[in-house]
Formats: structure tokens, C-alpha cells, sequence
């Protein structure tokens, strides 16, 4: 396995922890020199052997590392570091959430990896690789840092505490600009955390200086192990559908963008190899409070698309909100080789506004999901497509909610409390507001308190006043 430029093409030793180019500064692949002897296994026998490792009680394989040849095959066993990522579960829309959508679709829920996102995929590769290269002696006394909108936070924090001692973890986040959920998780394992004036692009920028002058391991998206544990989403979706994709779309948000070049990737391996016979479509959706990839893209002339970096405005899809993807360049590569390899048009890029990613949001959960508002942006994305016609009505998706619910829930009440600053450009739905009743009691010497319950006749009392108004409340019949 090595390094490879995307820009120069330059290779360079993979036991070197290298993100950026030395010659030319442009972002780094892996490669594994020998793929071609996958290709030699038929298709069959690797729907065998991914299919029986299932039934395994062996914890290296229970992860991402089932596809182990296709994430890191350097990575000795001993050495994976499993703390029950991956193989999240496809679930499908409830069938009012289908016909309002237009299509058969599903919600693949990464919430429910172990730090409730999808990026304990990435960090379960990352810090594998850099456990075997301490276990190995060519490292020691580990810094790992990043720059996080939240969720790559607590994913690096909880991974290296894992390790602790031998590794520990630093992270910078935009001062106030990520949820009290997520700032609550690297606190809890331990990292030490710096609240950076500015947006995240600003805390990128200065764990990049971090990384070129001084000792410390980078675990954002730019490092390329991230990106390859990331590839497993792809790899589980082509298991679930027993390895047929004809006629699915793949709906994912886009941040830093190394999760739909991960996607891409993957799903490319597993084509080359004969495992899948069909590149399944792949929409590509960001808010257009932050859409830089998107405007890339609207361009139609490929020689007149220049990319350029934006400002981000607040955005509720908070995890998302990147102006300067780090990942660009990667999907640049990774949407021409798709779309040769398919031999047309499978990727493409769409945005959509916070009202409808709330709207969208809240619509999902109130039909028995748990989609965080990266789910649903996407979902917002997958309506958009049905209606322009990108996405056919006899075509499945499958649409991605990168982490839990729960870690979004203040963008949820802030809609019902109607409480957005403007510049978010949502106005709640009357009709998708919901709040608690409260209900009093007819005096202060009714109400039960710890010290003091409420027993015989005045207890009797409290429950039947309590219990009338709720029925009168429900509207409900007497038997």
C-alpha cells in the first residue's frame, strides 16, 4: 500500500504519516499495489466469504474490517481497534413517509455507531493503522488532532481514549458554533478541547500549521486512513441488497467531503472486482447556506469550473457547514472515474434550503425515524431529484442520517419554540410544532413533592383532576 498524489502522482511509503503531498501539497490516496489479486477471487466466492465472516464472533471482524482486504490489509488483526462501529442498520421509511417522498426508500442510521456518527467508521481505520505502527515501535507518545464541527470530535476523542495511554487526543471546534451534545462528548473522554473564534475552515486551517511544524497525528478527513475506513459504508450497503444495486440512488450530505469520496471509492472497488455488476447513483446534497461543492458543479462546462471557497451561513445541517472542503480535490478525481466507469451520468450534486432540511427533518422523525438534520438534508436532496427527474419512481434509495437525532435536538426546539435568528431563513410549520401541555394542579398543597407525597383522599383527588383534563385534552370517549 501507498500514498499517492493526486495532483503530481508521486508515490510515498504508507508507514510514513503523511496528508498532503510533500512535492506539491495536494491531498493523498491510498493504494494498494497489489489490487489486482482481488480481482482474481470470483465475485461469488467474495459474496462467501463477507457472508459467512458475518456469523463470526471474531471482534476484529465484527466492524468495518469484514471488507479487511479492501480497507487495510497491512493492518494485522491484533491491531483493529473495535468498539462496535459499522454495520449500522438499513431501515425502511414507514409507508406514509414513502408515499409522500415518492419512492421506496431507506434510512441507513450511522447515529448508531458508538459515538452516534458515521465518522467512528473513519476513525476505527485511522487509529488501527496508527495503533499497528505503535505497536510495530515506529511511533510513541501520540498527539491526535483535529478540527471538528462536532462529530469527527467526538469520534476522535473517544477512539484514542481507548488507547489511553499510549495515545491521547486534542480538538479545536468553532467557539458556540457546535451543539452543547457534541461538545459534551470529547470533554467526557478526555481531550483537551480549544474553542476557536471563527468557523470550522478557521480551525482546519489551524490544525493543518499544527500538523506541518510540529509532532501531532491529524485525524480529519485529510488524513487518508480516515477516508478509507469510510469506504465500508458502501460495503455494507452492497451487502444488506445482497450485492444487487441496479436501480439504487445512494443519498449522502457533504461537509469536508470525504464521505461521498469514501462512498464513491468503495462502491468502485467493489465493481472492479466483479462483487457488484452495477454502480448504484449517487446524489451528493449540501445546504445552500453551504454549498461550495454544489456550485463546482452547476457549472456545466468541466473547463469552466473552477472551484472556490465560500463563506458558510448558519446552517441547522450544523455538521456540514463547510465553506472549503478539505476533500475537493478527491472528488473532482473520484466523480470522473464513476461516471467513465458507469459510462454515464451517476453523480450528482444538489442543494437545498433550511427550510426544507428542517421541515424534511422533522417530517422523518414524526414517521418513526431518528434522522439528525444532515438525514434530513438529505432527504430534502432526495425529494428535489424525484421532482427535477434525476431519480426515477421505480428507482430505492438509500438515504443517509449521519448521526443520532438526539445530537441535533436544539435546532428541533428552536423550531418549536419558533426562535431562529433570521438569518437561518426558517419559519416553523404551525403543523409540525409540537410542545409540552402543561397542566396545574388547583392548589400548591395538591402537588406531590419528594420529601412530601400526596397519599389517600387528596392523592385519589390529584389523579382524577389529572386524568380528566388529559381526556379532555385527547378527546377521548368514556367506555
Amino acid at each position: 500500500m501507498v500514498y499517492r498524489c493526486l495532483g503530481c502522482n508521486v508515490e510515498y511509503d504508507i508507514k510514513e504519516l503523511l496528508y498532503t503531498c510533500p512535492a506539491c501539497s495536494q491531498v493523498l490516496m491510498i493504494y494498494d499495489l497489489a489490487f489486482n489479486r482481488l480481482k482474481e477471487i470470483p465475485g461469488d466466492i467474495w459474496h462467501q466469504i463477507f457472508d459467512y465472516r458475518k456469523m463470526l464472533s471474531t471482534p476484529a471482524l465484527k466492524g468495518i474490517y469484514r471488507y479487511h482486504e479492501f480497507i487495510g490489509p497491512l493492518v494485522p488483526l491484533d491491531s483493529v481497534v473495535y468498539l462496535g462501529e459499522g454495520h449500522t442498520p438499513l431501515i425502511e421509511a414507514n409507508k406514509n413517509l414513502q408515499e409522500k417522498v415518492g419512492i421506496k426508500f431507506y434510512f441507513k442510521n450511522d447515529g448508531q455507531n458508538p459515538s452516534a456518527s458515521f465518522k467512528d467508521r473513519g476513525m476505527a481505520s485511522a487509529i488501527s493503522y496508527i495503533h499497528f505502527l505503535i505497536q510495530e515501535g515506529m511511533i510513541s507518545d501520540v498527539l491526535t488532532i483535529c478540527a471538528s464541527t462536532g462529530d469527527t470530535s467526538a469520534a476522535a476523542a473517544l477512539y484514542a481514549a481507548y488507547l489511553n495511554p499510549l495515545i491521547k487526543s486534542a480538538v479545536l471546534l468553532p467557539n458556540k458554533k457546535v451543539t452543547p451534545q457534541q461538545l459534551s462528548q470529547p470533554l467526557a473522554h478526555g481531550a483537551s478541547v480549544f474553542a476557536i473564534p471563527g468557523v470550522f475552515d478557521d480551525c482546519m486551517r489551524i490544525v493543518e500549521t499544527l500538523s506541518e511544524r510540529y509532532n501531532v497525528v491529524l485525524l480529519n478527513s485529510k488524513n487518508a486512513w480516515r477516508v478509507l475506513g469510510q469506504e465500508s459504508y458502501s460495503y455494507e450497503i452492497s451487502q444488506d441488497f445482497e450485492y444487487e444495486l441496479r436501480n439504487k440512488v445512494i443519498v449522502v450530505p457533504i461537509g469536508n467531503a470525504g464521505n461521498i469520496t469514501a462512498i464513491m471509492n468503495g462502491f468502485l472497488k467493489f465493481y472492479e472486482t466483479g462483487i457488484i455488476n452495477t454502480l448504484p447513483k449517487i446524489l451528493g446534497i449540501q445546504s445552500k447556506h453551504a454549498n461550495p461543492v454544489v456550485r463546482y458543479y452547476h457549472v456545466t462546462d468541466p473547463n469552466k469550473r473552477k472551484f472556490v471557497p465560500i463563506s458558510v451561513r448558519p446552517s441547522t445541517a450544523q455538521a456540514a457547514m463547510i465553506g472549503n472542503p478539505v476533500s475537493m480535490p478527491r472528488v473532482i478525481h473520484l466523480v470522473e472515474r464513476y461516471n467513465a466507469t458507469a459510462g454515464e451520468q451517476k453523480v450528482f450534486f444538489i442543494d437545498v434550503t433550511e427550510q426544507e432540511i428542517m421541515d424534511w427533518n422533522l417530517t422523518a422523525n414524526n414517521h418513526g425515524h431518528i434522522a439528525c438534520t444532515q438525514g434530513g438534508e438529505s432527504l430534502a436532496g432526495l425529494v428535489y431529484a424525484i421532482n427535477a427527474g434525476i431519480v426515477d419512481k421505480d428507482e430505492t434509495a438509500i438515504v443517509d442520517s449521519t448521526a443520532h437525532t438526539i445530537k441535533f435536538s436544539g435546532f428541533q426546539q428552536m423550531y418549536f419554540d419558533n426562535s431562529f435568528p433570521s438569518d437561518y431563513n426558517i419559519t416553523p410549520n404551525s403543523e409540525k410544532i409540537n410542545i409540552p401541555f402543561i397542566l396545574d394542579s388547583e392548589s400548591e398543597e395538591s402537588l406531590s413533592t419528594l420529601d412530601k407525597p400526596l397519599t389517600g383522599e387528596p392523592l385519589t383527588k390529584f389523579v382524577r383532576n389529572m386524568a380528566l383534563k388529559i381526556a379532555k385534552q385527547l378527546r377521548l370517549n368514556k367506555y
